[in-house]
């Protein structure tokens, strides 16, 4: 079992059942690996490019992009909450999640990943 296995088990309800199916999306994608960082799930192809963030309020988990600012949104599911480089979105259950439109938006993530060089905000030429 892995430790982000066991992060999973260890939550309870509605949280663990969340952590778990957007676990099993998440590794369904080609190349994806997983591992704990800031003792909460992150996720990897080149770089770090989503994690999972356990909510209390609302009880749920939010799946948080490390580029979502740079994201299109087009599905309109994304919310910065006044955050400069990430952007995510917050279930309370499963039957909350609408598979299709996460899957564009996580195909969208991988491709900046791999085709855009990461930039620490500090870094980046400004325009």
């Amino acid at each position: 079992m892995t430790p982000v296995d066991n992060f999973i088990l260890e939550k309870e309800g509605d949280q663990q059942a969340i952590l778990q199916f957007l676990h099993d999306l998440m590794m369904s994608t080609p190349e994806v690996t997983s591992k704990i960082r800031y003792r909460i799930p992150f996720y990897y192809r080149k770089s770090w490019f989503c994690y999972l963030n356990p909510t209390k309020k609302p009880v749920g988990v939010e799946m948080v992009f490390i580029r979502g600012i740079e994201l299109s949104n087009e599905q309109g599911l994304l919310d910065a909450k006044g955050r400069k480089q990430v952007a995510g979105v917050t279930f309370t259950k499963v039957d909350d999640i609408r598979v299709e439109p996460l899957l564009e938006i996580i195909q969208e993530a991988l491709y900046l990943d791999d085709t855009v060089p990461y930039q620490h905000p500090k870094n980046r030429p400004r325009i």
